[in-house]
């Protein structure tokens, strides 16, 4: 039997809703215990000049092994 990690930290997809993640995290065994959200910026430049603009974000949970898993 393999020991799991106390902490993971689980992405939320491209293509993933929160609940799916969340949901994820629950058949892994794991509860959040948090949630970190980390810009993302694209650089642009238009006549020579740069610009930074916001262009999304990725959010992050770590989970706590609860020792419970769905099969």
């Amino acid at each position: 039997m393999d020991k799991k990690p106390s902490k993971k930290k689980f992405h939320v997809g491209e293509n993933e809703t929160i609940d799916q993640c969340l949901a994820r995290m629950e058949q892994e065994g794991y509860q959040p215990v948090r949630r970190m959200e980390e810009p993302v910026f694209q650089e642009t430049e238009t006549n020579g000049i740069k610009d930074i603009q916001p262009f999304g974000r990725i959010i992050v949970f770590e989970g706590k092994f609860s020792g419970k898993t769905e099969h």
